[in-house]
């Protein structure tokens, strides 16, 4: 049973109690749930509000409550879900997970996990579909955060009113709600460790090198970067403008267009996006890939998260004093081709995906596409343009810049930089769960099966059991020491070192834990040389 807690803050007393747990924070009373075996959940605890003339724009610190709030029930930042708008704006909110073990002469460590979802969906428990029971065994307190998505989080315009990166910031603000208040909850707000996927790792990448305070002790950047290729982009001034037209509001002013859009019911507008063509093709995947994290213009008065290309950041204060802990799947592209037929390989463009990533002021030449062609595809076998076409697609969207990633953060100061590298296949895979395929290795997202407790999985099997303990034991190792395995034990039988400059080193996360320099060592040998000699067209 959760244990009975007084715990004494600038609002007053905190108690805390089996079924119906009440913690006082700074802003109120907060009742929660029972979790588990005696553990406590809080769910849609609010942090921050948008503001409903501008919900583009900043969100602002939610006021105290009146009340004795009920975080009974979790929440969505509005996206669409099965070809459909659902969500509310009312959602900048997080639930906390607190073991029975808390109290305040026992602060625990305080996990902040960063959803994924390319920016455009997702939330803080996976739509209510997923929790993280299997952390309450190993005493830290774990926080799910939503935060806007799509073109209410990340439309960029370069005005004062939209200046872009609005999600992130949503971000910021929980991370400070979480410094101020948690400790009410028994969690030490000194403590704290930021994890996240895909998007969610992209997130805590930003944050380690932006101009904004500290807001993490240590880092776990999974499967997602500040180089990843699918979350480039350029400002595209039209989307209110045409989003706007669609609804019957005629303006060519960015501004006006957003005045309007912002009266609209969010789930009326999401709904024309998803529908919203162009010369008779839909748009929305264009829209997405556009409403992602920028380099923001600066304003007077207006705060900036993401301000220079990482090209021109040279040290960091906040990366060299934060361990962190990096790493990425062992076939991270079969997400995004497992359903692929043979035409889709036979009539595959290696040129247009490195357009993507450089450019060439015209068509990537000739002999760029045959140096990547060659060494991905050594004959015309169809089974060997099929793997030689995924290793590509892992490569240059996932390993490599995994890769370029762990150079630059150690480039920049990292002192304490773990890399792993998840190949593990069982039947808790994530996505390949989900969408019903079997490849080798583990493709993108496919971790999460292993620390989170998903609706869609029964009981592990013993194999996926030692799976699942292990990643948890790991990651909230790494929460609590800075270290992933700081005793070697039968769980965790191997030594493991930080990565260096001169000294690279990985940890290969399967059924047995083995050691490495660099995961694929040849590929990424190629992307090496590749970038010495055409790096001067990279975007």
């Amino acid at each position: 049973m959760w244990v009975i807690v007084m715990i004494l803050t600038l609002c007053g007393v905190v108690q805390g109690v089996s079924k119906a747990p009440l913690v006082s924070t700074k802003l109120g009373q907060i009742k929660g749930l029972e979790f588990g075996d005696g553990h406590a959940q809080f769910l849609g605890v609010p942090y921050a509000v948008v503001d409903k003339n501008n919900p583009f724009g900043p969100s602002t610190p939610h006021p105290c409550f009146n009340e004795t709030f009920e975080a009974y029930e979790s929440k969505m930042c509005p996206q669409i879900n099965d070809n459909v708008a659902v969500g509310t704006l009312d959602s900048l909110a997080m639930n906390i997970y607190v073991p029975k073990t808390a109290n305040s002469q026992n602060l625990l460590p305080v996990m902040v996990w960063i959803h994924g979802g390319g920016f455009v969906d997702g939330s803080a428990d996976d739509k209510g579909k997923s929790s993280p029971i299997e952390f309450m065994k190993h005493d830290v307190v774990v926080i799910g955060i939503n935060y806007r998505l799509g073109i209410y989080g990340f439309m960029n315009l370069d005005i004062p009113e939209v200046p872009g990166n609005q999600g992130l910031k949503d971000q910021v603000l929980a991370f400070r709600w979480i410094r101020e208040n948690i400790e009410a909850f028994g969690g030490n707000s000194n403590n704290v460790t930021a994890f996240g996927g895909s998007a969610g790792g992209i997130s805590i990448n930003l944050h380690l090198v932006s101009p904004y305070e500290k807001l993490f002790e240590k880092a776990i950047i999974e499967s997602g970067t500040v180089y990843m290729r699918f979350w480039l982009s350029e400002v595209d001034y039209t989307i209110p403008i045409r989003i706007a037209k669609e609804l019957g509001f005629n303006t060519t002013d960015k501004l006006e267009a957003v005045k309007y859009l912002s009266k609209i019911d969010p789930l009326v507008v999401l709904n024309t996006v998803n529908e919203l063509k162009h010369d008779g093709v839909n748009v929305k995947s264009e829209i997405n890939r556009k409403t992602v994290p920028y380099v923001e213009k600066k304003f007077e008065g207006v705060d900036n998260l993401v301000t220079d290309k990482m090209a021109n950041i040279l040290s960091s204060n906040k990366v060299e004093t934060t361990p962190i802990l990096l790493g990425d799947n062992s076939n991270e592209a079969a997400i995004v081709i497992h359903a692929a037929d043979d035409e889709f390989y036979k009539r595959f463009d290696f040129g247009r995906h490195l357009s993507l990533g450089f450019d060439f002021k015209g068509a990537v030449p000739e002999e760029v596409v045959k140096s990547v062609k060659d060494f991905y595809i050594k004959d015309d076998n169809l089974d060997t343009l099929k793997d030689g076409v995924l290793k590509f697609m892992s490569d240059f969207y996932f390993s490599h810049p995994t890769q370029k990633t762990q150079e630059f953060l150690l480039g920049i100061g990292a002192r304490s930089l773990y890399r792993y590298m998840f190949s593990y296949s069982g039947d808790r895979n994530m996505i390949k769960a989900i969408n019903n395929f079997t490849v080798n290795g583990a493709t993108h997202g496919d971790e999460l099966g292993y620390l989170f407790s998903y609706d869609i999985f029964g009981k592990a099997n013993p194999q996926d059991q030692i799976m699942v303990d292990r990643m948890v034991t790991i990651w909230t190792n790494f929460a609590k020491y800075g270290n992933p395995i700081p005793t070697k034990t039968d769980l965790l039988p191997i030594k493991w070192e930080p990565t260096t400059k001169s000294s690279p080193k990985y940890v290969d996360i399967d059924l047995d834990l083995t050691l490495g320099t660099v995961p694929f060592p040849e590929r990424i040998e190629f992307w090496t040389k590749f970038y010495e000699r055409y790096g001067q067209y990279q975007i």
